[in-house]
């Protein structure tokens, strides 16, 4: 069985380098990219993409969704469908411009790799994010051990994540000199911290509890103290594994470095919620409870402004449209309280609608037809 094709390595070869440099996409998409079009070359069996016909694009389509996940074994979800083919569109569509390639191919068959409109819809349907509630986070906190070092670490690390908000790739990458006890703040470097589209901000402790912040405090306290570690050592630092008296392999507390993934950071999650006897609930889904509690305690634009900002969010709108949506109960909470009709428009409520259409003109967004 063939296993490559020389041409088709070459020209990826290209289009990856033009992704990242050209495009400026991350190595995960750049990744994410390359699977589908190793899953399109494997039903082709390798065959030259200068040989590309639309009919290619439409059996493999087919084949996709009778497909099973090798994960599950069941066929693949509309999203990573979509997903998939948007991928190879695009790829095909930068093919047509290449030399050697463009007196073969036609733009316009890169179409046929749509998927009807109704599945697009089902693909690209926003579909209600769970996140735990505070009540929850606190209760796993408080359930955790905190015996041993690693133990210690671990609770920290879910109380960091409440307290700013911070993913999985930042809080790994975290250094003690980020973390700011006396302002109560996190300052999120770029140059080291692996923040999203590698924006530097600072982040102030959410006020979600001194129970939470006292857990923060100790856990940067015990490294610089106890362990007298500096300044550039990590504020989550990586399992030491070590052979023990037994021969084995076991742990034997921190090592002086970094986790290499966030991976380690969402096992300990899932680890935590399970033993508390709750669902588990990823690092990420920490960021939609908080936005949750802003849209619960901000009482004025400036406020959740303010709130959004501490996520890292560049503009309130990125937080309305990501992150806030209401929950199904919520929704039928606030419904069922509107049975009464409202006659006076609250102050702050004109306030923020004056706001967010300020953050449309400033950012020079059309206003959504929903709002018009």
């Amino acid at each position: 069985m063939t296993t490559h094709n020389a041409n088709n390595e070459r020209i990826k070869r290209r289009y990856f380098a033009f992704l990242k440099e050209a495009k400026r996409h991350s190595v995960s998409t750049v990744d994410a990219v390359a699977k589908a079009i190793d899953r399109f070359e494997s039903y082709t069996k390798r065959r030259d993409f200068k040989a590309f016909h639309y009919e290619q694009a439409v059996a493999f389509k087919n084949h996709l969704a009778d497909h099973p996940s090798p994960h599950t074994g069941e066929k693949l979800s509309k999203a990573t469908l979509h997903a998939t083919l948007a991928s190879l569109k695009t790829f095909f569509q930068w093919l047509t411009e290449q030399p050697g390639y463009r007196s073969r191919l036609r733009y316009s068959e890169a179409d046929y790799f749509n998927l009807s409109d109704k599945d697009t819809r089902v693909a690209k349907a926003r579909r209600e994010q769970l996140a735990p509630t505070l009540e929850q986070v606190k209760h796993v906190i408080a359930t955790m051990a905190a015996d041993t070092e690693i133990e210690r670490r671990n609770r920290a690390l879910i109380a960091c994540a409440i307290l700013t908000g911070a993913r999985d790739s930042a809080m790994a990458s975290m250094r003690l000199k980020h973390v700011d006890l006396v302002a109560g703040s996190v300052y999120q470097d770029a140059r080291e911290v692996r923040t999203k589209f590698s924006k530097t901000f600072t982040t102030f402790f959410f006020r979600v509890g001194e129970d939470i912040q006292s857990v923060m405090a100790d856990w940067v306290t015990y490294l610089r103290e106890v362990k007298l570690w500096g300044n550039d050592d990590p504020l989550f630092p990586a399992t030491h594994i070590a052979v023990g008296a037994a021969r084995q392999f076991e742990v034997a507390g921190l090592e002086r470095a970094h986790w290499s993934s966030a991976a380690p950071i969402r096992a300990v999650f899932r680890k935590a919620f399970v033993s508390a006897g709750l669902p588990y609930f990823n690092p990420h889904s920490f960021r939609n409870t908080l936005v949750r509690l802003g849209e619960e305690v901000c009482q004025t634009p400036e406020e959740f402004k303010a709130w959004s900002q501490n996520l890292g969010h560049e503009g309130v709108l990125t937080t309305f449209y990501s992150y806030g949506v209401v929950g199904n109960r919520r929704q039928g909470e606030i419904i069922r309280s509107l049975a009464t009709a409202r006659y006076a428009t609250p102050q702050n409520v004109t306030e923020l609608a004056k706001a967010l259409l300020r953050e449309f003109r400033d950012a020079g967004t059309t206003m959504p037809s929903s709002l018009s």
